[in-house]
């Protein structure tokens, strides 16, 4: 029990720090702005679901795809890696943009906001990461409680976006995204250690019997 409680931790500290609602909420506002509080939380709801959607399908279909590319783990992990350092460097360096705030799309609760503002690469990344790590039905049921909590984490942040954004202002936004930045740059650099370590064994063990 107790490691299902450090694995879904795990997995909620993860994942939320990579969706990091607080950087959507101002492509939120701007999308909702001009209408009722109703129907911007209906929005929220609908992109939340529609995150969802995306990452149990990554996350039920990643085993299957790995078979089927013959891709290993820690393949898997140092490209994730990758994936978390590009997300990393432009949040920590201030550039950072609002992408999407616009779209052509007749539901922006689809585009931009469910992908790839919620369900982006970081975040689809890392649940097939986690996934893929699960070793018991307890770290499945941990990682899947731990992803409808950070959703429903993610809607209360959209719904009070405007508030929330009129506290912080900009300055704090900026702040906030800085830190997220440096997180995201450190589980990247993480992933690439994990992901390289076993290559390095088996490099290793391959010299030492020549």
């Amino acid at each position: 029990m107790t490691t299902a409680i450090s694995c879904g931790i795990l997995c909620f500290s993860s994942l939320l720090t990579v969706i990091d609602p607080l950087a959507v909420a101002p492509v939120f506002t701007s999308i909702t702005r001009g209408t009722s509080g109703t129907a911007a939380r209906k929005l929220a709801v609908r992109a939340c679901l529609v995150a969802l959607g995306v990452l149990v399908v990554f996350a039920v279909s990643g085993a299957f795809l790995f078979k089927l590319f013959g891709i290993t783990l820690d393949a898997f992990r140092m490209a994730g890696g990758i994936v978390f350092i590009l997300l990393g460097l432009p949040m920590l360096s201030g550039s950072h943009e609002e992408k999407h705030a616009s779209s052509s799309s007749d539901d922006p609760a689809v585009v931009p906001l469910g992908v790839p503002l919620i369900s982006g690469p970081g975040a689809i990344t890392t649940t097939m990461l986690l996934m893929g790590q699960s070793t018991s039905a307890l770290h499945t049921t941990a990682f899947f409680t731990a992803l409808v909590m950070v959703l429903i984490v993610t809607f209360v942040v959209l719904a009070l976006s405007p508030m929330l954004l009129g506290r912080i202002g900009k300055s704090g936004l900026v702040l906030v995204t800085k830190i997220m930045g440096l997180i995201v740059l450190v589980i990247g650099v993480q992933l690439m250690i994990d992901g390289f370590r076993p290559v390095a064994v088996d490099i290793l063990k391959s010299a030492s019997r020549v």
